[in-house]
């Protein structure tokens, strides 16, 4: 439980941090179309998929103990890396836009990257949770 409330934090200071970036960093350089740059996105992608998922990941914890199957840890690393990865390369592909730079296919692949390991992530948070549901319907039903 320890683990998502930290994650949870880290990704709310991340999460303000980055949306601080985008409108200090977009005004410095004098670009006025910001919605056309991945940059802002940075800041709703790492409270939601961050700040927000790891928050729930906290209620569901507390109610199934998820944390306490081996699929957790696969599912923490899994996701924080998909994330990571993916806000990092929205990041660098906005910042490049405001600059006036082209991005290159590596970005996006690695952007794809990002996407796929946060989609496997959900998969084992998904089967780690239906693990602790089922198991414990299985086991009520029993007695």
């Amino acid at each position: 439980m320890k683990s998502s409330f930290i994650a949870s934090v880290v990704y709310l200071v991340l999460g303000v941090g980055s949306g601080l970036f985008y409108r200090e960093f977009t005004k410095a350089h004098d670009f006025a179309d910001g919605a056309n740059t991945q940059l802002g996105l940075v800041h709703t992608h790492l409270l939601v998929l961050g700040f927000v998922v790891f928050l729930l990941v906290l209620i569901l914890d507390r109610l199934f103990g998820i944390a306490r199957g081996p699929l957790f840890q696969w599912f923490f690393w899994t996701y924080n890396a998909g994330l990571v990865l993916t806000a990092a390369m929205l990041a660098v592909h906005g910042s490049l836009t405001v600059l006036g730079e082209s991005s290159t296919a590596a970005i996006a692949g690695i952007a794809g990257l990002g996407h796929i390991l946060l989609t496997i992530g959900l998969i084992l948070l998904m089967t780690a949770l239906g693990r602790r549901v089922f198991g414990r319907q299985d086991a009520v039903t029993e007695a």
